[in-house]
């Protein structure tokens, strides 16, 4: 699977190289900020082994972004990634097949707003090629003092929560949403631009965020039901998509 736009490419990883080259970007995305980026470093978890993984790369064949996947029936949500941090029990009753997204990167030094595009696109076309009903995952924020975010929190909280019947449960070392006021434009500045994107096309969140102290963020679940987005935003990621 492969798609195209600009000067950039989307292609599922095929060989142990391709994913080498999206542990090391993911590497580089979650351990530059800290100061403890190492040449050749890589970022690997034990999920890798039961996931798809999707790299973005420009003309030159370097990586400017990357994710994971994972397809399951809900009934295996509680083996995911995300239900580490979180009771997913409420959403093995979702109706339909589900795909958890992860370790989303964009690399720092190339801002380049087509390979979010890119990657929405070629999230669109696996959904189709799945029959996926829900999206779903662990958003983070850089720094895992939620006090850096308390705008964007805030906002998820007066806005964007889950639906009761889906509403994702408290394991440990929950942080409840603040209930306060926000000026909307800097929360969503505080945003990373994937939950913007999630939001956007009428994804929620948790009531509460998780500290990730190995990564040092913070992380709400969020919940993209296919059937809330809206028919226009799906035909022009399916137009990107080819």
């Amino acid at each position: 699977m492969r798609l195209e736009k600009g000067n950039l490419v989307a292609k599922l990883a095929e060989t142990p190289a391709d994913l080498a080259r999206a542990q090391e970007l993911r590497h580089l995305c979650f351990m530059a900020a800290r100061g403890m980026c190492r040449p050749g470093g890589r970022d690997v978890d034990g999920y890798d082994a039961s996931s798809d993984h999707v790299l973005i790369e420009d003309a030159a064949g370097r990586p400017v972004a990357c994710f994971r996947l994972a397809v399951m029936a809900p009934t295996g949500i509680e083996q995911s990634y995300s239900a580490q941090f979180y009771d997913l029990s409420r959403l093995t009753r979702f109706p339909g097949m589900v795909m958890e997204l992860g370790r989303f990167c964009l690399h720092p030094s190339v801002p380049d707003p087509d390979a979010l595009r890119l990657s929405w696109a070629m999230i669109a076309k696996l959904v189709d090629a799945h029959q996926i009903a829900l999206l779903f995952g662990c958003t983070s924020f850089p720094g895992a003092d939620p006090g850096l975010h308390s705008q964007a929190l805030a906002h998820l909280a007066a806005h964007h929560l889950a639906p009761s019947a889906y509403a994702p449960g408290v394991r440990a070392g929950a942080v409840t949403l603040p209930q306060s006021a926000t000026d909307p434009r800097r929360a969503l500045a505080q945003m990373p631009p994937l939950l913007r994107s999630y939001l956007g096309m009428g994804g929620w969140v948790s009531d509460h965020a998780v500290i990730d102290t190995d990564l040092d963020t913070l992380h709400v679940f969020t919940g993209l039901e296919v059937a809330r987005i809206s028919p226009a935003r799906a035909r022009a990621l399916r137009a990107i998509a080819g």
